[in-house]
């Protein structure tokens, strides 16, 4: 079969599942099957979903679950977490319950300043470019009055415009630099809508300039975006208690626990290859609420891996040491996240894991996600430092290796008993079943 196709776009869902199926699959009556499986059996919210993309032939679900006692600025959450890698709500419920009887987490948004960029090429006078901007600046801000008047009336809008020389770096490039607040907005569309208006009125204007030669009147607008690196946008979460107060578990003294979770983020601050799985661990705290609330986790994932790496070379996002006695341990990171507009309102479980957090606004949510990403933290490293992190991964993974190996209900009982104390491994787990089946 030809697995060539014009105008796909325009086929029914119905006609788009068959080409696809046929065309790629040894048993398209099966993988068909398989696909109507996960259609919500309610048309209207199926039919919802399908518009959320283009091309949709079903839903691909992942397990939203939910990780108990949160204390964050002297109140409780429950915090909703999207994630296929088991252990990760449990290690945030776990390091939530150590810290609420330590004074909880503490978060606060340093600012939420957002930016855009219009990068254009200028062939001209760089001092009469600079003569045009400072002229025409006024006007320029002008064009985007219209996109502008709402978001303004909520609190934000533009708050600065300026012309960037890049010419060292690219011949003729230069580019206009703006900041922005969006309010409870992520902002993405009346970022970039404010861009292209203006990116028009800056081409229009380079036209009527007198003072530009023929030759510079060809001022070229390569694009107008957002950016998602957003350094000023920016929140900080951290714990604290005293030293004596810092015991794992049974058999540690809490000075020992410290001096140990400080020396992993140390390593984590000037090893590349460490931090990056450090912050990884980060972001599954991080991700898991940004996805539950219906934001952008590749454009906060980018974001955040950018800031690690602004002094020039990766580093961690936490740190942790100890002052007067007392163990302090802190994360920072920009987060540009919304709690209006794009699916906020339009996905169910959005809507409910908004309610559950009691439906902040987009500041107190990100303090709730930079929490969530200093629990990860915290609880990874504990695990490292103390019994290792595959103890209690494997514990939480084996419930999927036993369902991967088809168990019954009955071996899976015997198997969570026997592997209580015993080390979890796929093979320790496939010897396990064959010895209950003998």
């Amino acid at each position: 079969m030809d697995k060539r196709i014009e105008g796909f776009s325009k086929l029914t869902k119905k006609e788009k599942i068959a080409w696809v199926t046929q065309a790629y699959f040894k048993n398209p009556e099966a993988s068909e099957f398989n696909l109507s499986r996960y259609w919500n059996s309610d048309l209207e919210l199926q039919k919802k979903h399908d518009e959320f993309i283009e091309n949709s032939v079903t839903n691909f679900y992942l397990p939203l679950g939910v990780a108990p006692n949160f204390l964050i600025n002297g109140k409780s959450y429950t915090l909703p977490m999207v994630i296929e890698e088991s252990s990760v709500v449990a290690a945030a419920g776990n390091a939530a319950k150590f810290w609420s009887t330590r004074g909880g987490f503490q978060a606060e948004v340093l600012d939420t300043i957002k930016v855009g960029q219009i990068h254009f090429l200028f062939e001209g006078n760089s001092n009469a470019l600079r003569s045009f901007f400072k002229k025409n600046k006024a006007l320029l801000l002008a064009s985007t009055d219209e996109v502008s008047k709402n978001m303004q009336a909520r609190g934000g809008g533009i708050l600065s415009l300026e012309l960037v020389d890049k010419t060292e770096t690219i011949p003729n490039y230069f580019q206009l630099h703006l900041l922005f607040k969006t309010a409870d907005a992520m902002g993405a569309n009346f970022i970039n809508s404010c861009l292209e208006n203006m990116a028009a009125k800056l081409e229009e204007l380079a036209m009527l300039e007198s003072s530009f030669s023929s030759q510079s009147k060809a001022l070229e607008v390569v694009m107008s975006i957002l950016s998602n690196y957003v350094p000023e946008c920016l929140v900080r979460a951290k714990v604290q208690c005293p030293v004596s107060d810092l015991i794992p578990e049974k058999g540690w003294k809490g000075k020992d626990f410290a001096q140990k979770m400080i020396q992993a983020v140390h390593i984590a601050k000037h090893e590349p290859y460490r931090a990056v799985t450090h912050n990884k661990g980060i972001m599954n705290g991080v991700d898991a609420i940004v996805l539950a609330t219906g934001n952008d986790f590749r454009a906060i994932e980018a974001g955040v891996h950018a800031y690690a790496s602004k002094d020039g070379q990766y580093t961690s996002l936490s740190d942790a040491y100890i002052k007067e006695n007392v163990f302090h341990m802190e994360l920072q990171i920009p987060l540009a996240i919304g709690t209006v507009g794009g699916l906020t309102k339009l996905h169910p479980m959005v809507n409910w894991s908004m309610e559950l957090l009691g439906n902040p606004s987009a500041e107190t949510l990100m303090e709730i996600i930079a929490v969530a990403g200093l629990a990860q933290n915290f609880a990874a490293l504990r695990s490292l430092v103390t019994s290792g992190i595959q103890k209690g991964h494997m514990k939480m993974h084996l419930l999927n290796i036993l369902n991967q190996m088809e168990a019954s209900e009955k071996e899976k009982e015997a198997a969570i008993l026997h592997f209580k104390k015993h080390a979890v491994s796929v093979q320790a787990v496939s010897q396990f079943l064959q010895k209950s089946v003998s």
